[in-house]
């Protein structure tokens, strides 16, 4: 291959490591201001990875090795539950991280499953790593505690809105909050996400189609 292309390549890949670790920085930087080296160690500390849709990076009964962030692309988290149905927990997508939080601080083996929905480009920290870096740049700590109070917080919501919202209404907010997300996934994975069936899921569609068609219509 000539010189020149190798070197068109080279630097075509340094600049998209560059945009995306950038991405990772410019989600740090929201919550907490990092200088130059602050900078300079979480882009040393942490790997990139490149995932196919449809490919996992982890697996039931294996160890959870990294959290990831995600650059590019979307995720899901799920595990098979006693009658053989994936149950989705959680997705990923742009600026979000994602892992089996309990098999990655523990380094026990995990119940998850952990799968690209489209191709991804991810932001990856092992446990050692990240540890030392807590250590070295305090800052990182503040905004990963900001983080998992985040998650947390999200959590105790779809706790509570599962228990006093209906099916319907579980939907509806959904797709309020992520519009353009909704489009993004199957079907069937978004009625596992929200604990019903994709039929269901299509007759609430149905009828939201149905509505907005019959408004259209007064309009006229």
């Amino acid at each position: 291959m000539p010189y020149y292309f190798c070197y068109k390549i080279a630097l075509y890949l340094i600049r998209h490591i560059y945009k995306m670790k950038n991405s990772l920085i410019a989600h740090i930087n929201k919550f907490v201001k990092l200088d130059e080296q602050e900078t300079e160690l979480v882009c040393e500390s942490v790997n990139l990875v490149t995932v196919k849709k449809k490919q996992f990076i982890l697996k039931a009964d294996e160890v959870c090795r990294a959290n990831y962030f995600v650059s590019k692309g979307c995720m899901r988290l799920y595990f098979i539950n006693g009658n053989g149905q994936e149950q989705i927990m959680q997705f990923g997508i742009e600026n979000w991280w994602i892992t089996d939080y309990w098999s990655w601080g523990t380094g026990q083996p995990s119940n998850y499953y952990l799968q690209a929905i489209e191709d991804a480009e991810l932001i990856s920290i092992n446990k050692k790593t990240y540890e030392e870096l807590l250590l070295e740049v305090p800052k990182v700590e503040r905004y990963f505690r900001i983080i998992l109070q985040k998650v947390h917080a999200a959590t105790m919501r779809r706790i509570e809105y599962s228990r006093d919202q209906s099916d319907e209404e579980r939907y509806r907010q959904f797709v309020a909050l992520f519009p353009g997300f909704v489009q993004r996934i199957p079907q069937y994975m978004l009625a596992s996400y929200l604990g019903f069936t994709p039929q269901f899921l299509s007759k609430i569609r149905g009828k939201r189609e149905s509505g907005a068609k019959s408004q259209e219509s007064r309009k006229k």
